[in-house]
């Protein structure tokens, strides 16, 4: 595992241990969605966490902002995600979600629109 991703994710109570099962699942879920790169950060994601079975972080998109939260259901071998609003309330929860699906799904949510390369030109006069 790439020591940076280490750095970057905290367990919820800011500590990190390496035998950590939450700390193990967040890096995971990280792997993937970072397999998008480009898709991956156009979302202005900060804030990583990893919580029970899962990921959170920040997001600053288009579309959304608030907290995204990434769960592994084990029993089902899918994921669970949540879009959080800024207050705390859940505004959207997706069930059953395979991984290869989940950078779609979350910039479908949090970032891409309507006219999505106009937007993006206009927000950072890009000619």
């Amino acid at each position: 595992v790439n020591p940076s991703i280490s750095r970057r994710l905290h367990n919820k109570d800011n500590t990190y241990h390496k035998k950590d099962n939450n700390m193990e699942m967040a890096k995971y879920i990280f792997s993937i969605l970072k397999g998008n790169m480009m898709v991956f950060m156009s979302w202005g994601c900060h804030a990583f966490y990893a919580i029970p079975n899962g990921l959170q972080f920040s997001v600053q998109g288009f579309k959304f902002k608030g907290k995204v939260r990434v769960i592994y259901n084990e029993g089902l071998d899918l994921f669970t995600v949540e879009l959080i609003k800024r207050g705390g309330k859940t505004y959207k929860t997706f069930n059953e979600v395979y991984f290869d699906t989940l950078v779609s799904l979350i910039d479908r949510e949090v970032e891409y629109c309507e006219n999505y390369d106009k937007k993006v030109a206009n927000q950072y006069s890009i000619i």
